[in-house]
């Protein structure tokens, strides 16, 4: 019974030995840290002052206003406007295709193939595959196919442009890999 007293008190004491060096160990630490806070000095640079906003009227001087009446009656004076709808009357009159609902970004060149001597794509929109041939109708911009190679489809669409007026642009529709 002696022997396993012993061992206990001698566990304690090895114990208590040990937590008093872990005390001593974290006030060292502790001590460092303060002392290194203390000498640390933040340099922060100033911020320069803000600039002052000086407002400058707008003098159009003997420039026509943009959304004046007479320039819109100018337009349509020498007959622009009119060439300009000539583009989009083709497509207003004709019944749009399936394709033409989805926009041009959704629409997937997926395949080629010769179809009766004559170039076919396969596109997939919505997870479904079509066959289209030249001449067929892609997008929502009025994009008509005008040439088909094994890697791209060509399109001829008609847009407005900055000015409102209709143009046409050349758009590729690449292979997917």
């Amino acid at each position: 019974m002696k022997g396993r007293y012993f061992s206990w008190t001698a566990a304690l004491a090895v114990a208590a030995l040990l937590a008093g060096c872990a005390d001593s160990r974290q006030e060292a630490v502790s001590q460092w840290m303060a002392q290194e806070k203390s000498r640390a000095v933040p340099r922060v640079q100033p911020l320069d002052e803000p600039s002052v906003f000086h407002p400058t009227a707008y003098e159009r001087g003997d420039a026509q206003d943009p959304f004046a009446f007479q320039k819109l009656a100018s337009v349509f004076a020498t007959g622009q406007a009119r060439e300009d709808t000539r583009l989009i009357e083709r497509h207003r009159n004709r019944r749009k295709e399936p394709l033409e609902a989805y926009p041009l970004d959704s629409i997937e060149m997926v395949g080629f193939m010769q179809r009766g001597g004559a170039p076919t794509a396969l596109v997939r929109v919505d997870g479904h595959l079509y066959q289209v041939g030249t001449g067929a109708f892609l997008g929502q911009n009025n994009g008509e196919i005008v040439a088909i190679t094994e890697t791209q489809i060509q399109l001829s669409e008609v847009v407005q442009d900055a000015t409102g007026d209709w143009v046409a642009r050349s758009t590729v529709l690449e292979l997917q890999q």
